[in-house]
């Protein structure tokens, strides 16, 4: 989740403004770039559990000792909340789940050195605090009432409004982590037909990247717990949107679709204003309740942008939101599978033949069947493993002609091949660690803490 936008406190006077902000993303394809982000759950090494804000082994010490390798303090309140480096950002997550935006780079091969390099700098630090990080979908032992809360004004907004929409929400917020890549379009129709593939694959990423079969030390039925608790968080700013679909998607139409998205809040003059429940549409013309008179500015769209929760969305750019974080490998995997499919033109004609003729039924099916069943989910005369297998194959295609190579002359199709190794043996990581607690684990959880740790 994304601390308050640096965008110039502009006002907005007219609905246009906001087409032409998602617009201003186009960029020619020399220019497209790729942005990770991804998220680890911290813990004790001693007790393991989450550590809070506060203390000599909070996450804010940890913070602050991030800064030695150049990270900017963010503040609010006089309180260390974020990091800032080279157009980079570390954050936090509501219980304190550490997030690294990265910047925007050329290749997988940066953005995998980049994450590594992150990883290093908080393993240094951490192993100072007496700290450790997980990357799993699903905090797989604590519940929620131990999950500590951060002091971010936007989270206190969000704790109280969650509960009134659903059931999970408090769930998201503080017992998952993710990983996502952010990616670039050319046009509005580019924009749409990558919208629509990774829309219609963003279940088979489900399904490869499946990590959060425990909860609260037990077996929880599901092989990605993560994408079920979106189901039920808050059904006005989730789903697989199928009106993307529909004839005539554009920008436009998902203006549209976010304007009618409730608000979270309003920042102003470092506050922030609880505007839960409200809607941007009377903002548009001065009558929201909590800021009668005032008009939006393009900070505030900006602001209200992050807190759509969609399988993939739309801001300058689109956001693909459907994997559970993992090991360093498979963060560097998910960036490369979409860049695969999406970055090539021969790619992105072949996934959208893949799926072009799925129904919106199907779509559904395979968004509320995938976080239970994985790989093994039926589908039409096969299952998702056989489409996954399929998806991959595109992709790995797709980063061979792009040809972005290293030092050593490999190109990115080699950050996939832990995606093979899934396909191939029909076993997802929630399905290798479900053996793990059956077998050698004898039903202990805590083993995970130190078998997966960065």
């Amino acid at each position: 989740m994304s601390s308050p936008s640096h965008v110039a406190e502009t006002p907005i006077t007219d609905r246009n403004e906001l087409v032409a902000t998602l617009a201003s993303g186009e960029k020619p394809k020399a220019q497209w770039r790729i942005g990770t982000e991804h998220e680890k759950f911290g813990f004790r090494l001693d007790d393991l559990r989450p550590p809070t804000f506060d203390g000599d082994r909070g996450i804010e010490a940890l913070l602050n000792g991030l800064t030695r390798f150049g990270w900017d303090p963010v503040q609010e309140d006089g309180r260390t909340i974020a990091l800032l480096r080279d157009n980079a950002s570390v954050t936090l997550e509501p219980a304190g789940q550490l997030e690294l935006s990265g910047a925007a780079v050329e290749t997988i091969h940066q953005t995998c050195v980049e994450t590594g390099t992150h990883l290093n700098e908080v393993a240094q630090v951490a192993g100072e605090l007496q700290l450790g990080f997980l990357g799993m979908g699903f905090q797989p032992k604590w519940t929620r009432d131990e999950m500590p809360w951060m002091p971010k004004g936007r989270y206190k907004i969000m704790r109280e409004y969650m509960p009134k929409v659903g059931t999970l929400g408090l769930d998201m917020m503080t017992r998952t982590c993710t990983v996502q890549v952010n990616l670039d379009y050319a046009t509005e129709a580019d924009m749409v037909k990558k919208f629509r593939v990774s829309l219609a694959l963003q279940p088979i990423a489900t399904a490869l990247f499946a990590d959060s079969p425990f909860t609260e030390g037990a077996p929880n039925g599901y092989q990605s717990y993560r994408s079920h608790i979106w189901t039920d968080t808050d059904n006005d700013r989730t789903g697989m949107l199928d009106f993307v679909f529909e004839d005539g998607f554009g920008y436009e139409r998902y203006v549209d679709y976010l304007l009618d998205v409730p608000m979270y809040f309003s920042y102003r003059d470092g506050k922030y204003n609880d505007a839960s429940g409200q809607s941007f549409r009377d903002f548009m013309v001065g009558k929201l309740p909590v800021l009668p008179g005032q008009l939006p500015t393009l900070r505030d769209w900006s602001d209200h942008m992050t807190t759509a929760f969609p399988e993939v969305r739309l801001k300058k750019y689109l956001e693909m939101r459907g994997a559970d974080a993992g090991p360093w490998s498979r963060l560097c995997a998910l960036p490369a599978f979409w860049v695969g499919l999406l970055y090539d033109d021969a790619a992105l004609d072949a996934a959208w033949d893949l799926v072009r003729d799925f129904s919106l039924v199907e779509r559904n099916v395979l968004r509320d069947g995938v976080p239970k069943h994985g790989l093994k989910l039926p589908f039409r005369n096969g299952t998702v493993l056989d489409l996954s297998r399929e998806a991959l194959k595109i992709a790995v295609a797709g980063l061979k002609r792009r040809a972005a190579r290293n030092a050593d002359g490999q190109d990115e199709s080699k950050f996939l091949e832990v995606l093979q190794e899934i396909v191939d043996s029909g076993l997802t990581p929630a399905d290798r660690k479900l053996a793990l607690f059956h077998g050698e684990w004898g039903g202990n959880i805590d083993p995970v803490f130190k078998e997966f740790a960065y």
